[in-house]
């Protein structure tokens, strides 16, 4: 091993947290933040890049149930937390309902904002089950769409939060 490659290694920090329900151990330099080692260091790459300038939410994860802009959050303020990403969601071949009623009301086109989308609004219908659609547009009111015009992803909320609650059709 090169003298470089021990200097790095000593750089590098040891960080435990919960990432989608499994404990996981990564190092990784302290300068990432959680999206960079969400999507470097653990291959999770469903959150996207966006403006990493906090504007944009295509970065949004759930850190201990609460949405939060990854390209904001330093991994290593993570230590102990639950992570929630958007391959957490599903359960085998079984869709989230909100990643059913995506699919089944348009609610992403090109997709890319679609992972902050729905782990802001699974955030929401966890707190509150029926929420109103001005409640809906308010919540993900920071996860920009270029695509829908946004009209398809309060519809595909609303659908969601009727199936979660056990009344859809």
């Amino acid at each position: 091993m090169s003298g470089t490659a021990r200097i790095e290694r000593r750089r590098n920090v040891q960080l435990r947290l919960s990432v989608n329900g499994e404990d996981t151990e990564v190092s990784f330099a302290p300068y990432k933040t959680l999206l960079e080692l969400l999507r470097e260091d653990l291959g999770l790459t469903g959150t996207k890049h966006g403006c990493e300038l906090g504007e944009c939410g295509a970065c949004a994860v759930l850190i201990d149930g609460e949405p939060q802009l990854s390209c904001l959050k330093l991994a290593i303020e993570c230590e102990g937390r639950a992570v929630e990403t958007i391959e957490g969601l599903a359960r085998g071949n079984a869709l989230h309902p909100l990643q059913a009623a995506f699919a089944d009301h348009g609610g992403s086109q090109c997709g890319y904002c679609t992972p902050g989308v729905i782990m802001t609004a699974k955030a929401l219908l966890e707190r509150e089950p029926n929420p109103s659609r001005d409640r809906i547009r308010e919540a993900t009111a920071g996860n920009l769409c270029r695509c829908t015009g946004y009209q398809q992803i309060v519809d595909a909320i609303e659908h969601a939060a009727s199936e979660l609650r056990g009344e859809a059709k």
